[in-house]
């Protein structure tokens, strides 16, 4: 680990052109692949029904999910919830449900055919199963918090431009938004393209990947801002790619512990950690390239120079009273 305590010397800037040019096609396939096919929304955001079951023992989730499938229960989640007895149940709308109907927004009982047909499936595992609650809920509730959570995801880059912009400059700040995006857009179109389920954990996940992405690049713009103090002989492109080399150790590690963590998440946490731990670890390696080489590029594009960071004699004379 010796090599972490060096401060490497990779010609990062040499590459900036390309890397925005690949940023920006991956950006753009991203964004269509969101239209179509677009994201797989789980029932969250589509309204369904969800059931909790008391188990009078442990049972195994995937026997549960192949005889919902089996009697025609399609797309059926399920996972346990305080204990290895107690199992959630999600359900896309059914048939006879009565939230299929347009404007429906409450939860409201699940219809008694579809849940006679429910237990009489549990009870195939165990005898003595108990329903504790059933809930069908509508779409309309689904694109609530789906409106709800765009608004939150715009007012989060607004206060992050805010925040950059008072402490550097509005040029780090304009490169942060846009490092920021790139990672969103890309973990989102890559997610999409996957077909994996889209819920309201994986909508945190997202929340979770702006949050490690604008830290992330708040530590190469401070280097950044700090060497155009100490080091004002240097090209704008010179103390650019110093700063991304001295910060490149400290990234790594960051990235690789918390993907570590992430993929034992995803390999032993089953199907409820898995939408979560996975859209993070695309996460963590979209920002990391960002940091590197969109972040550093966008301020280099904006012609980011020491008079940014550096008052002026005449400007110190003219505050003087």
């Amino acid at each position: 680990m010796q090599w972490l305590a060096r401060t490497p010397n990779f010609d990062f800037v040499r590459y900036r052109y390309v890397a925005m040019v690949a940023s920006g096609l991956l950006s753009l396939v991203a964004l269509a692949v969101l239209f179509y096919p677009g994201l797989n929304y789980g029932l969250d955001f589509t309204g369904g029904i969800i059931v909790e079951a008391d188990y009078s023992r442990p049972v195994e989730l995937d026997e549960i999910r192949s005889a919902l499938a089996d009697a025609g229960f399609e797309s059926a989640q399920v996972q346990n919830y305080g204990s290895v007895s107690a199992v959630l149940i999600r359900l896309p709308p059914q048939d006879d449900d009565a939230t299929a109907e347009e404007g429906a927004a409450e939860s409201v009982a699940v219809p008694l055919s579809v849940q006679e047909r429910l237990l009489q499936v549990l009870r195939t595992q165990d005898p003595e199963v108990e329903i504790r609650r059933s809930d069908s809920v509508g779409g309309q509730v689904g694109e609530e918090l789906f409106e709800n959570a765009g608004l939150a995801l715009m007012f989060a880059l607004i206060m992050v431009f805010v925040y950059v912009m008072l402490r550097f400059r509005w040029k780090l700040a304009v490169g942060a938004i846009v490092a920021t995006l790139h990672d969103i857009l890309v973990t989102a179109g890559i997610y999409a393209l996957s077909g994996w389920t889209f819920d309201l954990t994986v909508l945190g996940s997202l929340l979770a990947v702006l949050g490690y992405s604008i830290n992330d690049t708040i530590v190469v713009y401070d280097r950044i801002r700090d060497n155009f103090r100490l080091m004002r002989r240097g090209s704008a492109e010179a103390i650019v790619n110093a700063s991304v080399n001295q910060t490149l150790a400290r990234t790594l590690v960051t990235g690789v512990t918390s993907m570590l963590v992430l993929a034992a998440l995803m390999l032993i946490g089953g199907d409820t950690m898995f939408g979560f731990s996975v859209t993070l670890i695309i996460g963590i390696l979209v920002g990391t390239y960002s940091s590197i080489y969109v972040a550093s590029s966008m301020a280099l594009a904006l012609k980011v120079a020491p008079s940014d960071f550096i008052e002026t004699k005449q400007k110190q004379v003219d505050e003087l009273p």
